[in-house]
């Protein structure tokens, strides 16, 4: 049976705990999926683990690609193509096999090798910051997720995203770089204003200043949002 014809809840392996990947995986089996395993070797990233995930086993990477169907690699984005390409290497992927990517950089070419050897590509990318709490399950809802698969299996991406309660939206491969850079606008441009501002008027002796810009910033948000073009 592939992949889309599949009707019943997938075995998830996570690889990488860091702060996406523990939290999309409860999202998941919220959506009644089970959790097959989880990578983690700092001490920091087992503790993060075991608080969205309790119970879910600790596993070394061969052996969690080996047990799932659907493999979700949070790693950084410098270290993805070496982690597919070295995992290909071994014969770790299978046939009919989802690996999906979260990196907002990259489309599907980076999990080439895992394609060639039978696994369905999948890039999605969740458009939230993230603090790896559980805080982050109800961020997720309404969320928009940039999601590049190719044709075929796009409604598996699309389905996934929705059972993590966002909004599933196109990118097409040719697209990711630009909006990866649109991403890193948005969050490291929002930061640097609030540092900035916040380092200010503590220095004139404002005792909280983030709670006291908290309200004129999201407003400010929203307004710019509200200018922004929308579908006609």
């Amino acid at each position: 049976m592939s992949a889309a014809e599949r009707s019943g809840r997938l075995g998830i392996g996570i690889v990488g705990a860091g702060m996406v990947g523990p939290v999309l995986g409860a999202a998941l089996a919220g959506a009644g999926h089970a959790i097959v395993g989880i990578s983690a070797i700092s001490e920091s990233s087992r503790e993060r683990a075991d608080a969205m995930l309790p119970g879910a086993p600790i596993l070394e990477i061969p052996v969690l690609v080996e047990r799932s169907e659907l493999v979700i690699l949070a790693v950084p984005a410098s270290e993805l193509a070496s982690l597919v390409a070295g995992l290909a290497a071994t014969g770790a992927w299978q046939p009919g096999q989802l690996v999906m990517h979260t990196a907002a950089e990259y489309g599907t070419g980076v999990l080439g090798p895992a394609t060639a050897s039978g696994a369905i590509p999948l890039a999605i990318h969740p458009a939230i910051s993230f603090t790896g709490t559980s805080m982050d399950l109800s961020q997720l809802s309404g969320a928009y997720f940039a999601v590049t698969a190719p044709g075929p299996v796009q409604p598996i991406g699309q389905a996934l995203v929705v059972e993590m309660g966002g909004e599933p939206v196109i990118v097409a491969e040719a697209d990711r770089a630009a909006y990866a850079e649109a991403i890193a606008t948005a969050t490291s441009f929002s930061a640097a204003i609030v540092d900035q501002a916040t380092a200010m008027l503590s220095s004139i002796g404002i005792e909280a200043p983030g709670l006291m810009l908290a309200p004129l910033v999201k407003s400010s948000v929203d307004n710019a949002l509200r200018r922004a073009p929308r579908p006609s």
